[in-house]
């Protein structure tokens, strides 16, 4: 059976209703995609044997992270089991069939997966026949609806797609993400070592303008690995992943390795912009040429301001802007 391709999808609804198989002669009502979605994906639900399974594709949320496993898979997953032990499993996982006869890969759901191993029960799946492209498509819009991967997770997540051999535009329809998100995404995992992040975590908490500066110390060569490490394995093994990474940048700043030095520039004669750390500061000279200029952007300068805002944001996830 041929597997569907991405460039058969268009939006959330029909990527459900394409990843399930239906028989040719079913006549599908166009207003109503979502419950044809749900009749095919439940006519797929198997219960199936958890060691028929295997591991398939980017581990989303870093599960080798001593820190996320701390936060998240630690009390998370043993309320999980328990839930799964008393009530039984709710929420299918979703597999496809793998190259091998009889076995098969899971797309998501590797927790539920584990609880079930672990207690000795079949688990529930949802079977579907997915290319790899389409595979990771419906994994990024399963943790859209579970919960948003960390600004650092979603970079590791969008690096290996990448290393994967994926396109940017398969990259971008997995993680929702726009041109320049992916960008701030790219700049983090190709300037801090995996080594480095590993260590600090997913830092649930933190978003794209702490790893930035992070990443910038970096580039400009004022922090490497070697210092990191050094720095990282004198903190106590009791903080949170988003301490780790608050420790790490205060350490560097501390030793005067600042992520972002002051700078002063003169776009156009008269105008001068202060960038510091703290704060960014435009100065326009009222005398001469200058003063029409001036003048006009006194008027026009809240204006200016709040469009320039609105753009940002509108290319900016919030989770990729939050401090």
């Amino acid at each position: 059976m041929a597997r569907k391709s991405l460039q058969d999808l268009s939006g959330i609804a029909k990527t459900i209703a394409n990843s399930s198989p239906q028989p040719k002669d079913r006549t599908t009502k166009t207003t109503a995609p979502a419950l044809g979605a749900l009749q095919g994906s439940l006519s797929a639900i198997r219960e199936l044997d958890p060691l028929l399974i295997d591991d398939w594709g980017p581990k989303d949320r870093l599960d080798g992270f001593t820190a996320v496993n701390s936060e998240d898979d630690g009390d998370g997953f043993e309320t999980l089991k328990s839930s799964i032990k008393d009530g039984g499993q709710q929420v299918p996982i979703l597999v496809r069939r793998a190259g091998t006869e009889g076995r098969f890969e899971i797309i998501y759901g590797r927790r539920r997966l584990r609880a079930c191993r672990e207690l000795g029960l079949k688990v529930r799946a949802n079977v579907q026949d997915l290319d790899d492209a389409t595979a990771l498509l419906a994994k990024g819009l399963e943790n859209a609806a579970r919960r948003n991967l960390s600004f650092y997770e979603k970079a590791r997540f969008a690096a290996v797609i990448r290393a994967a051999g994926h396109d940017t535009k398969t990259i971008r329809q997995v993680l929702s993400l726009s041109a320049s998100g992916l960008s701030h995404l790219t700049k983090v995992t190709d300037n801090i070592p995996d080594d480095v992040g590993d260590q600090i975590g997913a830092a649930p908490k933190s978003g794209r303008p702490k790893w930035t500066a992070l990443a910038e110390a970096f580039i400009s060569k004022k922090v490497n690995a070697s210092s990191s490490f050094a720095i990282l394995s004198k903190l106590s093994t009791e903080l949170s992943s988003d301490e780790r990474l608050e420790q790490l940048m205060r350490e560097i700043t501390r030793r005067g390795a600042r992520p972002s030095e002051g700078r002063e520039a003169t776009p156009v004669p008269g105008v001068t912009i202060k960038s510091g750390r703290g704060s960014i500061a435009m100065s326009i000279k009222r005398a001469g040429e200058n003063a029409a200029f001036a003048d006009w952007l006194d008027r026009e300068l809240e204006n200016i301001i709040k469009k320039s805002y609105q753009e940002f944001t509108a290319v900016n996830p919030a989770d990729d802007t939050r401090g």
